[in-house]
């Protein structure tokens, strides 16, 4: 298991333009064989990643790897030439998001409709994991990569001021159904919170439905609503159903303060859009976690229509323990990741120096009695 402790500081100069060769290289080898849909599927693969990002040589066991690894794609790879868009980035990069993505589109020839639904995805993936999904983790990084034929993926990354840790978000369009029913390819890191609420969980949808139809109620009847059960003489008291656990984090950031926490004004704004589903309400300016806690607690108060409380997150940074903990090795999949970006390495147009550096960084992940990797293992990884 890897963890991923947050790192301050920069890549070298020295390093970033070897690892931007390198990275635009075996892009070059992925898109020629198997073509663009096929890196973006990868990308999107938490397990291939990690390993990408150790064979550029850049820290395997920091949460720079997400932004270093983006970054270094975006400025090697050419829209036009690879035929894939990578926008936005780390911190205010980000918010670059939806004018790459016009412009990109525009040169690809996309029609303003098209343009505008990716946009939307971009933004409906951040709204999400910042507020759907409540787990400690603030956004900091997002990265929107779509192609030519309309397939796209997101990487996007938060991290915690309590326990200085990331945590990894992937998306992928073919795995994206429904943005706000089990929409993740995979969310991965290395701590399992004991309550997060999750109301992208299939075991949300009670509380999801619920949610909107309070919101289209008159803001005054939310009020007393809340009101109502705040005050111990008409019944319990709200904090009986808050979360009990020792997490931190629950404990510095209470599920929701009442009434003082809820944009009464962002209510209002619900109520006169009349959303019609989950993702319509999500999707609304100023919709926040607050907004979204609260509907949530008044649904179960109300209607008995409890949200997950089960964090989603996966341990998929590595490949397992030896000792099986968090799981087994699956020497499988770790020898078919290892074949797949050696193959790659042994066939990019690079200096045989830098092939040589990057061969030996690999070679210290081949088990000994496997140094026969053969290339049936690279159709087998999909």
């Amino acid at each position: 298991m890897a963890n991923l402790p947050l790192h301050g500081g920069k890549a070298p100069f020295w390093l970033t333009v070897r690892m931007r060769k390198l990275a635009r290289e075996i892009a070059n080898v992925i898109i020629e064989e198997y073509g663009t849909d096929e890196l973006v599927f990868r990308l999107s693969d938490p397990y291939w990643f990690q390993a990408f990002g150790c064979v550029l040589a850049y820290d395997w066991h920091s949460s720079g790897v997400t932004t270093v690894v983006t970054g270094v794609l975006k400025s090697a790879i050419n829209p036009q030439e690879h035929g894939i868009a990578i926008c936005g980035g780390k911190g205010k990069t980000s918010r670059k998001a939806p004018s790459e993505i016009q412009s990109a589109g525009e040169k690809w020839g996309f029609s303003e409709h098209t343009i505008n639904k990716l946009a939307y995805t971009s933004r409906m993936t951040a709204k999400v994991d910042n507020s759907a999904i409540q787990d400690g983790y603030q956004l900091y990084h997002h990265s929107f990569l779509f192609t030519k034929d309309e397939k796209w993926a997101v990487i996007q990354q938060g991290m915690s001021n309590t326990d200085r840790y990331a945590r990894r978000y992937h998306w992928l369009s073919t795995h994206t159904t429904d943005f706000v029913e089990e929409p993740h390819n995979a969310i991965v890191g290395n701590i399992k919170k004991k309550k997060t609420l999750n109301m992208v969980a299939k075991e949300s949808e009670a509380s999801r439905k619920a949610s909107v139809d309070l919101a289209k109620e008159p803001t005054r009847k939310l009020v007393n609503l809340i009101e109502a059960t705040t005050k111990p003489s008409n019944q319990t008291s709200i904090q009986y159903w808050l979360p009990k656990t020792s997490d931190p984090w629950t404990q510095t950031q209470p599920m929701l303060s009442m009434p003082r926490n809820i944009n009464w004004d962002t209510l209002n704004r619900i109520y006169e859009f009349q959303p019609q589903n989950y993702e319509e309400l999500l999707s609304i300016k100023g919709v926040g976690p607050a907004t979204v806690r609260g509907l949530s607690l008044i649904a179960e108060l109300v209607y008995g229509e409890a949200p997950s409380w089960e964090d989603p997150v996966k341990f998929s940074f590595a490949y397992g323990g030896k000792d099986g903990v968090p799981f087994p090795v699956d020497r499988k999949a770790m020898d078919e990741s290892i074949q797949i970006l050696k193959s790659s390495v042994e066939e990019a147009k690079i200096g045989e120096k830098d092939k040589l550096l990057s061969l030996q960084r690999l070679r210290q992940f081949i088990p000994e009695n496997n140094n026969s990797l053969d290339m049936q293992s690279i159709t087998t990884f999909r």
